[in-house]
């Protein structure tokens, strides 16, 4: 039985819908219980845990062989992703596939890339078997700048940096063939999409496919940062990001394309004129 933490988000989410759709026997582990309840009237197996109280987690775990672990972004990351590692082993659950990050460094000024690399360390010596996916930035995270775009700008601090970005729905298709198939144990994947963007070219991209121009602002960080606590991000997260893009992006520290979704999958991933095809509307005035 496999258990599929963030069954709610975007990336277990579709994990889930993957697995359900293939047959295979999984239980979903949601925070809240109205999260279990709509879950289980679209037929889904759900149990309620809550990694900020691991004591919830050894019932949720009963039974489970296989977990994939997932959590949001966060300042206790590290203490929520550690305690479910800890209470997996308790369980007697054999492996572990872990959404981790393709920057995680535990001495990056990105907290959530320090934060991955703190718990990918914790996993590889918990004596669980394990298997690590690294997914670059995800294609998704330009819905967060959907009404600038929809007025013509993409605005960004990224320079002149490119960005294999991945779509979500490729990273929870490696997800549910890893946790499905033998032979993975010990790997760490590093997930990309098919090419490298810099942001002038995908704003290129959204004028070729939303039928509007879109023109790329390479904005000073400060402003950068304003426009990501107007859009509701909390200072954290909004800082982290500046650092990630102003840093990572923009010093051109991103990986090139490992094309390691077609070898797993047998499928190659989603390029980014797919992904505006799909939000089109979102993206259009």
């Amino acid at each position: 039985m496999i258990l599929v933490s963030g069954a709610t988000g975007g990336i277990g989410g579709e994990v889930c819908r993957v697995l359900k759709e293939a047959g295979t026997p999984f239980r979903a582990l949601c925070r809240k219980q109205e999260q279990v309840e709509d879950l289980a009237k679209k037929g889904i197996d759900a149990v309620r845990g809550d990694f900020d109280r691991p004591e919830t987690l050894a019932a949720a775990m009963e039974g489970i062989e296989t977990m994939f672990l997932i959590t949001p972004q966060s300042q206790q990351q590290v203490t929520q992703e550690t305690a479910a590692i800890d209470a997996a082993k308790a369980a007697g659950i054999s492996r572990i596939v872990k959404l981790s990050a393709s920057d995680g460094n535990v001495r990056s000024p990105v907290p959530w890339a320090r934060a991955h690399a703190l718990i990918d360390h914790h996993l590889r010596a918990s004596g669980i078997g394990w298997t690590i996916l690294k997914p670059t930035a995800f294609m998704q995270n330009f819905l967060w700048f959907k009404d600038p775009i929809a007025r013509g700008y993409l605005p960004q601090v990224a320079g002149k940096g490119s960005v294999s970005w991945v779509d979500t729905r490729d990273v929870a298709r490696v997800a549910a063939t890893v946790l499905t198939k033998d032979g993975h144990e010990g790997a760490t994947y590093f997930l990309t999409g098919p090419e490298t963007l810099d942001m002038k070219e995908a704003a290129r991209r959204m004028s070729k496919v939303l039928g509007h121009k879109v023109r790329y602002l390479d904005l000073p960080s400060p402003l950068f940062w304003a426009l990501l606590r107007l859009t509701g991000n909390s200072g954290w997260t909004a800082r982290g990001l500046v650092v990630q893009f102003a840093d990572v992006v923009a010093g051109h520290h991103d990986i090139d394309p490992t094309f390691e979704i077609e070898r797993l999958t047998g499928t190659p991933p989603h390029d980014f004129t797919d992904f505006l095809l799909l939000h089109r509307q979102q993206f259009s005035r």
